[in-house]
Formats: C-alpha cells, sequence, structure tokens
C-alpha cells in the first residue's frame, strides 16, 4: 500500500515537472522560434513591396506562418479616408524593437491568445491608433512563457525608446511613464488619452501621440497589469 502510495507520488510530481518544463521552456522557444521567423517574412516582403521594386503578390499564409483572418468586421482591410489599410485581425503587420532590452518581436492586430499572445507576438488593442497616428497605439504581450515580449518591461524608465516598424516608417516612442500596478479592468490606460481609472494620478490630460504597453504583473501571475507609456519621439522613413 505504502509502495503504491509512493510511485503515485513520484509518477504525480514527474507529470507536474513536464507539464512546468512545457511552459517555462517548450513554449517559449516554440513561440520565440515562430514569432522570429514572422519577423523575417515581413522584412522580406517589405523589401519586395518597396519602392522603385517590381509589385509581388502577397505571400500565402504558411509562408508567414500567420492563420487565415476570418470575417469582416471593423478592421477586414478596408481603407479609411487617409493612413494605409487596416489589418486583418491576428495579421502581423509590424515589428516591435526595444534596443534596449534587446526585444524584436511582430506585432499582430487584436489581442486574443490563441491567434496572437501565445506566439509570442505583441498584439494591438483594436480601436486604438495605429504606429505614428494621433491617439494611443496600445499593445499587450505575455510577461512570462509563450514567448514572453514583454517579460523586462518593468526594467525600462524614462527615456528608453520603443521603434514601431511597418513597411513605410519607423516610429519612435520615448518612455515616459510607468504604472506599476493597476488592475485588469482598467481600460482607462489605452483610451485615445491614456488615464488609469483605478489610480487618476496616472497617465495624460492631454491628446497626443502615445504609445502603451501591457502586461501582467507579477510574474507568473495575471492578477494585476504593469503600463508602460511613452509618446511618439521621432518618425523616419523604413
Amino acid at each position: 500500500m505504502l509502495w503504491a502510495a509512493a510511485e503515485a507520488a513520484v509518477t504525480f510530481g514527474a507529470v507536474v515537472l513536464l507539464l512546468v518544463v512545457h511552459q517555462l521552456w517548450w513554449s517559449n522557444r516554440q513561440a520565440g522560434q515562430g514569432a522570429e521567423r514572422q519577423v523575417q517574412a515581413l522584412e522580406r516582403r517589405w523589401e519586395r513591396e518597396a519602392p522603385g521594386t517590381d509589385p509581388a503578390p502577397a505571400p500565402a499564409p504558411e509562408e508567414t506562418g500567420q492563420e487565415p483572418a476570418a470575417g469582416p468586421g471593423p478592421a477586414d482591410g478596408t481603407r479609411p479616408e487617409s493612413g494605409p489599410a487596416l489589418p486583418r485581425r491576428d495579421q502581423a503587420y509590424a515589428v516591435l524593437r526595444i534596443p534596449s532590452l534587446g526585444v524584436v518581436a511582430p506585432v499582430a492586430e487584436g489581442v486574443a491568445k490563441r491567434g496572437v499572445l501565445d506566439k509570442g507576438y505583441v498584439g494591438h488593442y483594436p480601436r486604438t491608433a495605429q504606429p505614428g497616428r494621433p491617439g494611443n497605439f496600445a499593445v499587450a504581450g505575455h510577461r512570462n512563457t509563450h514567448g514572453e515580449p514583454f517579460r523586462r518591461i518593468d526594467r525600462l524608465r524614462p527615456g528608453d525608446t520603443v521603434e514601431i516598424e511597418t513597411r513605410d516608417a519607423v516610429h519612435v516612442y520615448a518612455v515616459d511613464k510607468v504604472l506599476t500596478k493597476t488592475l485588469p479592468g482598467d481600460t482607462g490606460v489605452i483610451g485615445s488619452v491614456p488615464r488609469s481609472a483605478v489610480r487618476p494620478a496616472a497617465g495624460y490630460g492631454a491628446a497626443g501621440h502615445y504609445l502603451t504597453m501591457t502586461t501582467c504583473t507579477p510574474e507568473f501571475s495575471s492578477k494585476y497589469r504593469l503600463v508602460v507609456w511613452g509618446r511618439l519621439a521621432s518618425t523616419r522613413p523604413r
């Protein structure tokens, strides 16, 4: 009886260990490699579409590693009065770089776990501004597991830069403020003029060109949210 109980305990421990290894190592490796391939696919596509080059057809989903977009909607590729066509849901369309942290990750439309975040991508909150546009370009990313692109954003300090590269331009944001903890439902932090509804002293009071990065905190928990804000410092042609 005792021997059987001991065997069961060892088996259970081994299963738990394997699950931990899968979450902390394998999911990171798999998502990180997929995100890196997506960045490379975007850069190759942009080179083909650069001014002065022959037009090329859009790459197939298997080339980019993306899932086909599902259904029409506010981000169904229709063109607004000005600016580029809106990306489809789950479509990777930009690259986020944080030089001080060595972070390079694709940015996709939406914040769905399966279609975006669990792939190691950074997700753009729908209905927030696009890169370089007036308003608030707001994004989310995992802090732990699945590529964890935002693992170290708590280390960012005012003046550090975040680059958002699109097909046509590189938009450089300078980190301005950090909100170390707020509730998951604090949607004010991604408003067009970002300001916390939980901590009203945190945020801004006037329109501008903002960047908001959100992730879970503390590490290995989703109880609260960490928020890093920045302002657009410069835009240059790609």
